[in-house]
């Protein structure tokens, strides 16, 4: 496997750093890869710039931060102003259009889905938006098996909001596989 470094960004509040400890941990625990995690968030407990570097590699890991990422994934418009020029010629830059306009000049294959939208129509609750996020990206880029994802959640969260998350991967799974964006 090549060495993947991926950057969340979004505002506090909508569960980026946790998406990038599930990824992480799923990685790790039931992909047998390494993975490291970092974040870095304003002082504001909602609102506030948000980022969550991982990287997963099959290679021992000797740097944990992010400089040039593969991977970003950009959830405002002020977390797309600020990190879509990192990405490395040719990366992946994934979006969601609800909250994002992307700007053609940034070289990487950029894609916008509507993820917040769906899991608004599929599901009625934003809090799970950043599991929709994951299921888009790991059907994108294969990084983790969605069943890994799920295994991480269901010992996560509590036993009660399990399927709502269940339904939420699959809802960025499914944006991906069927082309929906």
């Amino acid at each position: 496997m090549e060495t993947r470094r991926i950057i969340f960004s979004g505002s506090g509040g909508q569960g980026i750093i946790t998406a990038a400890i599930i990824l992480a941990e799923a990685a790790v625990i039931h992909e047998d890869l390494n993975a490291v995690q970092t974040q870095a968030y304003g002082p504001e407990a909602r609102g506030g710039a948000t980022r969550a570097d991982v990287i997963i590699s099959d290679t021992p890991i000797y740097y944990p931060k992010v400089d040039h990422p593969n991977l970003v994934i950009c959830l405002t418009q002020a977390a797309y102003n600020r990190f879509s020029g990192l990405i490395r010629p040719g990366g992946l830059l994934l979006s969601d259009s609800h909250y994002v306009r992307q700007d053609p000049r940034v070289d990487a294959r950029q894609v916008e889905l509507g993820m917040y939208e769906a899991v608004m129509n599929d599901i009625g609750k934003p809090i799970v938006f950043n599991i929709c996020v994951l299921g888009a990206l790991i059907g994108l880029t294969g990084l983790v098996r969605a069943e890994s994802i799920q295994s991480v959640l269901e010992t996560k969260i509590p036993a009660d909001f399990v399927e709502i998350n269940r339904r939420a991967l699959q809802t960025g799974l499914g944006m991906v596989t069927e082309g929906i964006s």
